[in-house]
């Protein structure tokens, strides 16, 4: 459908930066292209901030934040953060100079403050900044790739007068990630400059990367229009992962789903040069298959050999749900990254409860997976959709209002009210939105699709703990809120299901899930894999090369989870109402 990604074909600016959601394949891409740039003479850095990445393994070398040169590909040096330690040091440079000053309870409040996405972005922008607005940089190397942009979030605060004056020391408002800035005043030259690298079309191109699927179209459609708002208008797409041949029943049926998704382009990406990448059978491990990436049609199936997984010792949805019944868990939440089938499975779940007599509850946040067009409502099913641009802005209002009866500047106001679009902030007032509704386990099983993460629920305990000690003004924690957390601390009532796919990125963003709740204190034991290839029996060489390529991951996943792991194998037809049934 459309012309294959071709470096000859575009205009490669200086400044490269992917972005796209989890999964799409950004870090293979930006590998690749890196390495066939280096290969043509082009002094090329790659610069990943994946916290998922493994550039370490697949060039063979250890690398840091300032670079490392590789052997086997001259021309070219890697440079892979590691934002952990990055926001240590950030959180440090903030909070050091408070230790001992100010009472242990609001060092602790203010350790969990900058604990979230917020700060992560921020301390990531600032480790690349250095090679956007480096002169010597800038001199050194012909192409600069960036493996994941920041955020529209991120940039317009960084724009904003509020950014850089006192008021973040002096904050009594309540907003949920103020102070993320705090310090960075000297580098004010330098990230005006990377902002202004970054919306100069001569200089920079932005690189919007996603599959032929639904969820990662609009995620690339919502990106680009909020980075056009913000100059960043020089942008291409490319779709990776087109499946090219069919000639099964399941390859077909793919075939079949993603024409008609990319015929049905999201009309903000209908305006761009648009290329596909099509589906490649094996694993981007290793330098030589970077290198064929992009140009090689090739199916040769390499997977690893995992000799003791038998399929037979692994369980199915059914035996989740049965494990959920017989336990009598009330709360059930569904987590996991974008596009791996969270809705689906929560209402495949609720519909199997009811029809063992439970009155259920179900609900979510995600505005995409409208739950009406997936299952119906019924004598023993409720719904209902928690929508969080509304509880965000309640929330605003609640934190503006006070705000504004302080007597803060309309700068101050500015800043605050940019901060509330933070992905913290919203974090926080959907999580106030579940209070109501956990509320209902009282009386019937609650299935929550989209949970508040890990972080979230230690920040609102800790400005609970807060509160107690310290008497500010600010937005405050409602009483359902206090009283939700032990309910979602105690494993006997709530039980959260991680759901994943048996490939590496969705594998280690369930990991950091995993240690979230684990640092709640939440009780998670199953791990459901979602849309397994290696479950089917498909014959069509491409996709049978990527089943046996998920073996190793069902073993891994089936090994951390202590053998609580459910397979769904992929069914090609979406799945509602009584359909729902065949996850089971």
């Amino acid at each position: 459908m459309y012309k294959n990604f071709d470096i000859k074909d575009i205009n490669l600016t200086k400044y490269l930066f992917f972005t796209g959601k989890g999964g799409v394949g950004k870090t293979s891409l930006a590998s690749s292209l890196a390495i066939n740039l280096a290969d043509s003479g082009k002094n090329v850095v790659l610069v990943s901030t994946d916290p998922a990445s493994n550039l370490q393994d697949v060039f063979g070398t250890e690398l840091d934040n300032k670079g490392k040169e590789i052997k086997d590909v001259p021309n070219l040096t890697v440079s892979n953060f590691e934002p952990e330690a990055s926001v240590a040091d950030y959180k440090e440079s903030v909070i050091g100079p408070q230790r001992g000053k100010l009472p242990d309870a609001v060092i602790e409040s203010m350790e969990e403050q900058l604990s979230g996405t917020c700060t992560t972005e921020v301390a990531s922008f600032n480790e690349f900044s250095y090679f956007i607005a480096n002169d010597e940089v800038a001199e050194k190397y012909d192409h600069v790739i960036f493996d994941t942009a920041p955020t529209g979030h991120t940039l317009r605060m960084l724009q904003l007068p509020s950014a850089w004056t006192n008021f973040l020391d002096e904050n009594v408002y309540g907003a949920s990630c103020l102070g993320q800035l705090s310090g960075l005043d000297e580098e004010r030259g330098v990230y005006r400059k990377a902002v202004d690298n970054l919306a100069n079309g001569e200089l920079t191109t932005l690189i919007l990367v996603s599959r032929p699927v639904d969820s990662a179209l609009k995620e690339a459609e919502r990106t680009s229009i909020e980075l056009q708002e913000l100059g960043i208008s020089n942008q291409i797409q490319v779709i990776n992962g087109v499946l090219k041949e069919h000639d099964d029943e399941l390859s077909t049926s793919i075939y079949n789903m993603q024409d008609e998704i990319m015929s049905n382009m999201p009309e903000g990406l209908k305006k761009l040069d648009t290329y596909e990448i099509p589906l490649r059978p094996y694993n981007i491990s290793s330098i030589d298959k970077l290198r064929t990436f992009l140009t090689s049609e090739e199916v040769k199936n390499d997977a690893k050999q995992v000799e003791d997984l038998n399929l037979d010792n692994i369980g199915s949805l059914q035996d989740v749900v049965d494990d959920l019944y017989n336990s009598g868990k009330k709360v059930i939440f569904t987590m996991g990254k974008g596009g791996v089938g969270k809705t689906t499975i929560a209402a495949a779940i609720a519909l199997a409860l009811a029809e063992r007599g439970e009155k259920v509850y179900l609900t979510t946040t995600d505005p995409a997976a409208h739950l009406k067009y997936v299952i119906e409502e019924s004598e023993d099913i409720t719904m209902s959709y928690i929508d969080e641009e509304k509880e965000l802005e309640k929330y605003r209002e609640e934190v503006i209002g006070k705000a504004k009866e302080a007597g803060a500047s309309q700068d101050d106001i500015d800043y605050i009210e940019e901060d509330l679009r933070s992905p913290c902030t919203q974090e926080v007032a959907v999580f106030r939105a579940f209070a109501d509704i956990v509320d209902r386990s009282e009386d019937e099983i609650v299935v929550i699709d989209t949970a508040p993460t890990g972080h979230t629920i230690l920040l609102l305990e800790s400005t609970v703990n807060y509160n107690k000690e310290i008497a500010r003004t600010q937005g405050d924690t409602p009483e359902s809120a206090k009283k939700l957390l032990p309910r979602l601390k105690d494993d006997k009532y709530t039980e959260v299901l991680i759901i994943a796919l048996a490939e590496a990125t969705p594998y280690y963003e369930a990991m950091r899930l995993q240690e979230d709740l684990n640092r709640a204190g939440i009780f998670s034991k199953w791990w459901i894999i979602n849309s397994s290839y290696y479950a089917t029996d498909t014959t069509n060489s491409i996709l049978k090369a990527k089943a046996d390529n998920e073996a190793e991951w069902i073993k891994v996943i089936n090994d951390i989870s202590d053998g609580n792991t459910a397979l769904i194998k992929w069914i090609p037809e979406e799945l509602k109402g009584e359909g729902l049934k065949k996850l089971l």
